[in-house]
């Protein structure tokens, strides 16, 4: 019988994508706020949940009795909702989903953001060194990226409470093969009229955060880690160091970056986890894969 992995936000795209990966290994629980329009897809077994609520989400997720919880049901952004709502959305579907997973016996792996550095201020800053690890100094400026702190204090607390491990994920700026958003931010690139970009360029392949959530759930490792998620590249072509020089005009003193190697750190996930980007957007903008066909 197939171990169960309990996945939530699967409306949304990163989890979606997810989903289709683990149902051929595992018996998959979805959970969403609403079904999908087909819910006949062979190893998913759909929930219509808010994961606000408390009973419902423990009773879900035990009765589940699943091997693992991964967690993307979050509001992604602030774009379309007050910051106190996607704080206080984020914060306790959050606690919730990870307390029922800890009662539950299941390790979890969980969307955090790159955003907890800070890439979200008005006038973004330089880090104190480069290439940017999971040990950085963390900057939220709004309430999403605060929301992110509160998810990684509460997985801390669930590892201390129960004997289960857990994977907050800092992904960047998730994209998809053969639609990148990234595409007209570089061709608009020029050195001489370059500003402040908050993540330095960063982004990450929806394949490379899903091979990461498989590497996290393989894993065996104690208590909560913190994962970096990025391109092994930046998005410009460029020189990284030459184009924050470009837009912020300098460096830090200490920056150890060659070429167009990414701005943030994934040494981590390789030594602990053996996962490494493999997508790159040279191939990837023009690629044409097929998605989960549910959403």
């Amino acid at each position: 019988m197939a171990e169960t992995v309990v996945v939530t936000g699967v409306l949304g795209g990163s989890a979606s994508w997810i989903v289709d990966d683990l149902r051929d290994d595992y018996d998959v629980v979805a959970a969403d706020l609403t079904l999908p329009e087909t819910v006949d897809v062979d190893g998913v077994s759909f929930q219509a949940l808010d994961l606000t609520e408390q009973g419902p989400t423990w009773e879900t997720v035990l009765d589940a009795d699943p091997t693992a919880v991964v967690h993307f049901g979050n509001i992604p952004h602030e774009e379309n909702h007050p910051g106190g709502d996607v704080y206080e959305n984020n914060a306790v579907s959050t606690y919730h989903v990870l307390e029922a997973a800890g009662r539950a016996g299941a390790d979890i792996v969980w969307a955090s953001s790159e955003t907890v550095y800070g890439t979200h201020w008005p006038d973004p800053e330089l880090p104190a060194s480069l290439p940017i690890t999971e040990s950085h100094r963390v900057k939220p400026w709004n309430g999403y990226e605060t929301s992110k702190l509160a998810g990684e204090a509460a997985a801390e607390r669930v590892t201390n409470a129960f004997d289960v491990s857990a994977a907050s994920i800092r992904p960047s700026w998730i994209q998809y093969p053969g639609r990148y958003q990234i595409t007209p931010i570089r061709e608009q690139f020029d050195f001489e009229t370059a500003s402040r970009f908050g993540n330095f360029w960063s982004y990450v392949d929806i394949r490379d955060v899903v091979s990461l959530v498989r590497a996290a759930i393989d894993a065996d490792f104690d208590g909560h880690e913190v994962f970096n998620a990025f391109a092994a590249d930046n998005f410009l072509g460029v020189e990284t160091t030459a184009a924050i020089e470009a837009g912020y005009g300098e460096v830090p003193d200490e920056c150890d970056l060659s070429g167009e190697e990414s701005a943030y750190s994934t040494a981590k996930a390789e030594s602990m986890l053996g996962w490494e980007p493999e997508h790159s957007w040279k191939t990837a903008e023009e690629e044409s894969v097929d998605g989960p066909e549910f959403v």
